[in-house]
């Protein structure tokens, strides 16, 4: 062996966690979207509590879709926000807004913009600090502190 080859069969990486242990995909977020970083639509990004819904285009085409797109309209055919499927999926935030677009675009998934009222109200806020504090800690404990 030269130049730093790895004997077949041999881990090339002792010690190091399995990738089935929850590490984070190895490809690079400007392969997945091609060096892009916006959508095909135009105007400013999504924001990241847009709802994304699959179509049922999207459904129809799901076979036909590959890897990232395709776990996007999978994944969307019960409601999700961007920040949800990213964080479901392990991607990249960026990733999947400019992937969502692509599949908007292409009718694969519908897309439900937030009013700008509802950003504000502060019901909602209350509601999704309420939902933070309910995630488990690594640990496992809740945070029941204001």
């Amino acid at each position: 062996m030269t130049g730093g080859d790895t004997p077949p069969g041999e881990d090339p990486f002792p010690g190091a966690p399995a990738a089935s242990a929850g590490r984070a995909p190895a490809v690079r977020p400007f392969l997945v979207t091609a060096g892009r970083v916006a959508g095909a639509r135009s105007g400013p990004p999504m924001p990241v509590e847009t709802q994304v819904v699959t179509t049922a285009a999207g459904i129809e085409a799901l076979d036909l879709l590959s890897f990232e797109r395709h776990d996007i309209v999978a994944l969307c055919r019960v409601p999700q926000s961007l920040a949800e499927a990213a964080a479901r999926l392990r991607l990249h935030l960026n990733v999947v807004r400019v992937l969502a677009e692509d599949l908007q675009s292409s009718g694969e998934l519908a897309v439900y913009l937030p009013t700008s009222g509802t950003a504000q109200d502060a019901s909602v806020l209350r509601r999704v600090i309420d939902g933070l504090r309910a995630i488990p800690d690594s640990r496992g404990t809740l945070r029941d502190t204001d």
